[in-house]
C-alpha cells in the first residue's frame, strides 16, 4: 500500500505513512537527496510537491482532447463531403436533412473541442507550475525564469511562443536524474522539443484555418477551408500525443529525482529567498 500522504513510497506505519512522512526515516547515504522543508510538499510541510496526481489528470484530459479532435475530423469531413457534392454534381443534400444533421454535429464537435481544451489548459498549467517550483528545489541555478512565468508566460502575446519553453527547459534540466557519482546526467530533450514544436505548429495552423473558415462564403471556399480545418485538428492530435509523452517524462524524472537523486554539488539546495512569484 502506498503512503497516504506522499503517494510515492510504501506505507510502513499503522496509520498508513511511509518512513519519510512519519519522521522515522533512516539516515540517507552521503549526497542522497531528502525532502526539503518548505511550503507544501510530497506529504505535509515538505517541498517539492508530487506532480503525479496532476500528471494523471492532464493525461486523461489530453485523451479527451484527442477524442474531441477525432470527432471534429469525422463530422468536418462529412460536412465537407456534402458541400463537395454541391460543387461537383449539384447535389442539394447540404440543404436537406443530411446537411442540417452534419452542421449540428459539427457544432457539437467544436463545442466539445473548446470545453476539453479549456479544462486541459487549466490543469496543465497547474501541473506545469508545480514542476517548476519543484525544479527550484532540485537545482535553482539552471532556472532561466521565475516560477510565476510558468503561469503568466502563457498569456503574454507573442512572448507565449517562447517564455513557456524557457521555463520548461529549466525544469527539464533540473529534473534530470544525476549520476551515482554526483555528476549531472544529460537527458535528451527530444520529448520537450517535439512537444513544443508541435504545439506551436498546431496553434498557428489552427488560427489560420479558423480565419479561412470564417471568411469562406462560396461552396468552393467552404470545401477548401473544411479540409484545412480537419488537417489542423490532425496536427492538434499529434501535439496532444507528444504532450502526454512530455508530461510523463518530466513527472517520471521528478519522482526519480526526489526518491534517488543527488544534488550536483552535495546536499539538496534550499529555495532561493525572493525568487518565487
Amino acid at each position: 500500500m502506498l503512503c497516504t500522504r506522499c503517494r510515492i513510497r510504501t506505507a510502513v506505519t499503522d496509520d498508513g505513512l511511509c518512513t519519510f512522512c512519519s519522521g522515522t526515516r533512516p539516515p540517507l547515504p552521503d549526497g542522497l537527496m531528502a525532502p526539503v522543508a518548505g511550503p507544501g510538499g510530497w506529504g505535509v510541510a515538505t517541498w517539492p510537491r508530487s506532480p503525479v496526481g496532476l500528471a494523471r489528470a492532464v493525461t486523461a484530459l489530453l485523451g479527451l482532447v484527442i477524442a474531441a479532435d477525432l470527432f471534429a475530423i469525422g463530422t468536418g469531413l462529412r460536412l465537407r463531403a456534402l458541400w463537395q457534392g454541391l460543387v461537383t454534381d449539384g447535389s442539394m443534400d447540404i440543404y436537406g436533412k443530411d446537411g442540417d444533421t452534419a452542421e449540428a454535429l459539427y457544432g457539437i464537435a467544436a463545442l466539445s473541442q473548446g470545453v476539453t481544451l479549456l479544462a486541459t489548459g487549466v490543469v496543465f498549467i497547474i501541473w506545469f507550475h508545480r514542476t517548476r517550483r519543484n525544479a527550484e528545489v532540485f537545482d535553482p541555478s539552471v532556472q532561466r525564469m521565475g516560477p510565476g512565468w510558468a503561469v503568466g508566460g502563457w498569456f503574454v502575446p507573442v512572448a507565449n511562443f517562447w517564455f513557456p519553453y524557457r521555463v520548461a527547459s529549466g525544469v527539464w534540466e533540473a529534473s534530470a536524474q544525476t549520476r551515482p557519482d554526483g555528476g549531472r546526467r544529460t537527458v535528451p530533450r527530444t520529448p520537450l522539443n517535439l512537444w513544443w514544436g508541435a504545439w506551436v505548429a498546431s496553434l498557428l495552423f489552427t488560427r489560420v484555418t479558423e480565419r479561412m473558415w470564417e471568411r469562406a462564403e462560396d461552396p468552393e471556399g467552404i470545401v477548401r477551408a473544411a479540409g484545412l480545418v480537419a488537417a489542423a485538428d490532425a496536427v492538434d492530435i499529434v501535439a496532444a500525443v507528444l504532450a502526454i509523452l512530455y508530461v510523463r517524462a518530466v513527472t517520471g524524472m521528478q519522482v526519480e529525482r526526489a526518491l534517488h537523486g543527488r544534488a550536483p554539488d552535495g546536499p539538496a539546495p534550499a529555495p532561493v529567498p525572493g525568487a518565487h512569484r
